[in-house]
């Protein structure tokens, strides 16, 4: 099943999309983290930044709650037919391990390009692939270990990601 709507529109954009669907139909509140930058130098006249650094490293992108489930996931992007695990950072992995710890549910959304679909990775699954990487296994996700979490288009909600996720927030 390939997703053609998505040529020509940012994943981002349609993740923010999805997220005020939720929160219009109550099953969610999810927010973006925007990245902390300090403005270095600005366009006096209009006050737009010309120049900035990041303050500190991100931890997702998203967090909220979904049906009384804290939730969080970073939204990640592959044009490869595999993803590569260097696209994940270790801050990452600890922020996600540490909400977990705190009765919360992490994952990833994967967005394959290249087969114009969007998977979950549950964090569970992601730590087990990070740390066999880091045990000097494979570096990246093979794309066929994603097909059991191909998240679709479902009653007007685009990446209908919370259909694939309620099963484990239950």
């Amino acid at each position: 099943m390939r997703n053609r709507g998505l040529r020509g529109s940012s994943f981002e954009e349609i993740i923010n999309l999805t997220n005020e669907l939720y929160r219009e139909k109550n099953l969610a509140i999810i927010q973006k983290i925007p990245t902390p930058i300090t403005p270095v130098s600005f366009e006096k006249n209009t006050k737009i930044i010309t120049k900035a650094y990041f303050e500190k490293k991100s931890t997702v992108d998203y967090i909220g709650v979904a049906q009384g489930v804290p939730i969080c996931f970073d939204a990640k992007e592959t044009s490869q037919k595999s993803f590569s695990l260097q696209n994940v950072h270790e801050h990452q992995i600890k922020f996600m391990k540490d909400f977990v710890n705190q009765r919360g549910y992490a994952f990833l959304l994967v967005n394959f390009v290249v087969y114009e679909q969007c998977f979950i990775l549950p964090f569970d699954c992601l730590k087990t692939f990070w740390e066999q990487s880091k045990r000097g296994g494979k570096k990246s996700i093979p794309y066929e270990k994603f097909n059991k979490n191909l998240i679709v288009n479902k009653s007007g909600i685009y990446f209908h990601y919370l259909e694939i996720i309620a099963k484990d927030l239950i």
